[in-house]
């Protein structure tokens, strides 16, 4: 009954009275104090949403809380409390991580948990869909000011994060606030995932308008379903055609098989990805490269390699390692290669990984951040 009239009035409530209509569904069930918490664009905080029905209050840190803990883990935490037990669910849609639904009831049974599950699962849908027509859930995630390059960028990104049975990627875009010319893709067309990851040259507006180019004429030409190598060329001449001869981007095109576990790749000035197995390290994919794109090379050579049920794929933008203002070395792919060592553990999705190394490797770099940095992690499960 709960589900149902949720259900019945979903498609026709404002944005603003998702939040009040989940809570009354929680409260009927004998449940209080709920909150919805949404992940921060800096992926530190989790943001109580302002509500009737919701309790407001500090954002909740993702590290140490319980609330962390079951949005790093993508998996239900407990918690018994005096006046009875405080549950934090996880608000998933399609594998991506929007946030935490917490409540306290007096008690938890199978059929509680089964119904907040449900109630949890068609919240995180409804805020998707509802955040396509409101800047409501923007704010709440935005913890700071925001460059218009960065809202720029933000508004072409696919959700971080993406699980499936067979396959699980996640990205981090850092500095989140001030991010311009890096922007990842991808896209799950049947048993085929596609990504592409870039990096525009410079910084600002400049930066971002060439992103925005590069990703629309990518997703272009993959929806012609044409071959990696011609989508290199598709986006070479975008960018050609748009801006000076001396505008560059690079950038990264991949193909996996998730059936199969075939991944192909195109690499145009990028560090090469690493592929992870038995959660270390085990080598560089090494391929030839071609131009940036923007500077007309010559059709690139598609690399392959077969990958085991497991086997992580972390590539990377060059912010992630190099660090010029900082007056020290760089940082370099030895030391990024170490911290991936130390932090792909067992039982720990994607998602979790790639946001930790993502704020690991930043505190490494003496928090500088000079140059847009980002990496993107994949997962094929077999």
């Amino acid at each position: 009954m709960l589900l149902g009239g949720l259900l019945d009035h979903a498609h026709g409530l404002p944005p603003d009275r998702v939040g009040p209509a989940l809570a009354d569904a929680v409260a009927r069930m004998g449940g209080r104090e709920v909150r919805i918490l949404l992940q921060d664009y800096g992926q530190r905080n989790l943001v109580p949403l302002a509500g009737e029905g919701l309790k407001d209050g500090d954002p909740v840190p993702i590290d140490g809380s319980e609330a962390g803990r079951c949005f790093l883990t993508a998996r239900p935490v407990e918690v018994p409390s005096a006046d009875g037990v405080r549950v934090h669910v996880p608000l998933l849609d399609g594998g991506d991580q929007a946030g935490v639904l917490a409540v306290t009831l007096d008690a938890v049974d199978d059929d509680a948990r089964r119904v907040l599950r449900r109630l949890a699962a068609l919240a995180a849908a409804t805020l998707q869909t509802k955040n396509g027509y409101t800047d409501l859930f923007f704010r709440t995630r935005r913890g700071e000011a925001m460059s218009v390059a960065a809202e720029i960028q933000w508004s072409l990104l696919p959700p971080l994060a993406m699980t499936m049975s067979r396959v699980a990627v996640a990205g981090v875009l850092e500095p989140a606030y001030d991010v311009a010319g890096d922007s990842f893709d991808y896209a799950l067309n049947g048993d085929v995932l596609h990504l592409a990851m870039i990096d525009a040259m410079g910084h600002g507006l400049d930066a971002a308008t060439m992103a925005t180019v590069a990703i629309g004429a990518y997703r272009h030409a993959r929806r012609t379903s044409v071959e990696l190598s011609e989508i290199y060329l598709f986006m070479d001449r975008a960018i050609a055609e748009q801006f000076a001869p001396d505008h560059f981007v690079t950038a990264q095109m991949l193909r996996l098989d998730t059936g199969t576990g075939r991944l192909q790749w195109v690499n145009a000035g990028h560090p090469a990805p690493m592929l992870i197995r038995g959660h270390r390290v085990v080598r560089r994919l090494n391929s030839p490269t071609t131009l940036p794109v923007g500077f007309g090379g010559d059709q690139p050579r598609v690399s392959e390699v077969m990958l085991e049920p497991g086997d992580r794929i972390l590539c990377f933008t060059d912010g992630l390692i190099e660090e010029h203002e900082s007056g020290q070395e760089e940082f370099g792919e030895d030391q990024l290669i170490d911290w991936v060592n130390q932090l792909d553990r067992a039982d720990r999705e994607v998602h979790a990984v790639a946001r930790d190394l993502s704020h690991t490797l930043k505190r490494a770099r003496g928090e500088a951040t000079s140059d847009d940095s980002t990496l993107l992690l994949v997962e094929w499960r077999g």
